[in-house]
């Protein structure tokens, strides 16, 4: 058997990518098919519904429900300010009138006549899309969003946290990243900080006392990460978390170094532009963490970030499993005959060269195909 589907992991120097831009209910697209789009700009707008609050108008004038209109001083649609009389009973003796502020401001959605309860809806909020990156709108989805393509180096990640955000690439050294940190101050404002080895919580902190909106670094340790979050966090969605800063790890938990080719492309872009997104899926329908830095469109091939062509001889791949996990290296052979590892399993194996030349016999479930 030649070939065989594995899980894909992209670092590419250059491919052409398509980002669905949507909204979460219909609203209004504000760009053009064809139109180019740069990744702050505004694509698609929509206002959420307000939240409601409602209301137990004849318990609190101790009426009863057919009543009620007749003590009313706002009606259905009327616009109401906190502390505005929603309702107030007119008695002989003004002193005993009691009167229903509105706790919110907003509008009056409802009034029942059955219930006698009102229901107030605060103003809606305004839900904006950003394009993320610097494109062309190459599909329209009416009333809910647009299809963004751009061409360049992408670069997906192992995890992630915080969401989208977007950059000038700062390349630190590995071993001194404070220092640069410090040695850089203002520089990192508005920066995404790229570092080859460990994300600690300290550089973590500091990035985001400089101002810096990501992180990108080959790992991170479990429990810096939950000082961070202030939980641990569990198999979930990453990427809402609201930290100050997005925060990338290439290869994994621990002190791992970052792959020599994603660093190198990284280094490569030093000073460009790069938009950047924490989410991280780990279950059934699997989202990673991603760096896209958009380039020349001109010196590209039409590639898919999803053309996972599976493992073959000569693919580029990295272990995901101990005793060689994090290790890069290239398929030489994969057998067809199923054969016992150490687990006493019969599996599906392949034949392994590592960069550093040495050779090993690993279950195909055990590694990551690099797609480049």
């Amino acid at each position: 058997m030649a070939h065989t589907y594995t899980p894909g992991l992209r670092v590419t120097r250059m491919a052409t990518v398509r980002k669905v831009r949507q909204l979460p209910l219909a609203g209004e697209v504000l760009v053009d098919l064809n139109q180019v789009v740069s990744r702050d700009q505004v694509v698609a707008t929509t206002d959420l519904p307000g939240d409601v609050t409602t209301i137990n108008l004849v318990n609190r004038l101790g009426v009863t429900p057919g009543e009620l209109r007749t003590y009313l001083l706002k009606y259905e649609g009327d616009e109401i300010k906190v502390g505005e009389p929603l309702a107030e009973t007119r008695p002989f003796i003004k002193w005993f009138k009691t009167t229903v502020p509105s706790p919110i401001q907003g509008t009056v959605e409802s009034i029942s006549e059955v219930t006698g309860q009102v229901i107030l809806r605060m103003p809606p909020r305004p839900i904006e899309v950003h394009a993320y990156v610097d494109g062309v709108v190459v599909d329209t989805l009416p009333n809910e969003g647009v299809v963004i393509e751009t061409v360049g180096a992408m670069i997906q990640g192992i995890f992630g946290i915080g969401g989208e955000c977007w950059g000038e690439i700062l390349v630190l050294s590995d071993r001194r990243s404070i220092d640069d940190m410090e040695s850089q101050g203002e520089r990192c404002r508005g920066k995404i900080l790229v570092l080859p080895g460990l994300i600690t919580i300290e550089l973590l902190n500091r990035a985001r006392d400089f101002g810096a909106v990501g992180i990108i670094g080959g790992g991170i340790r479990d429990q810096d990460l939950k000082s961070v979050l202030g939980y641990d966090l569990g198999v979930a969605i990453t990427g809402n978390e609201d930290i100050g800063i997005t925060a990338i790890v290439t290869e994994g938990f621990g002190d791992i170094e970052m792959a020599p080719r994603t660093c190198a492309i990284l280094k490569e872009h030093d000073g460009r532009k790069a938009s950047i997104s924490g989410a991280t899926q780990i279950r059934a329908g699997v989202m990673r963490p991603e760096i896209l830095i958009p380039g020349d469109s001109r010196n590209t091939k039409d590639e898919r970030a999803d053309s996972n062509t599976g493992l073959a001889v000569g693919s580029v791949f990295r272990a995901i499993r101990a005793p060689h996990f994090g290790k890069i290296g290239v398929v030489s052979a994969l057998p067809a005959e199923l054969q016992r590892v150490e687990s006493e399993v019969f599996v599906r194996v392949m034949e392994a060269t590592f960069e550093d030349g040495s050779r090993a016999i690993l279950p195909r479930a055990n590694v990551e195909r690099i797609e480049e």
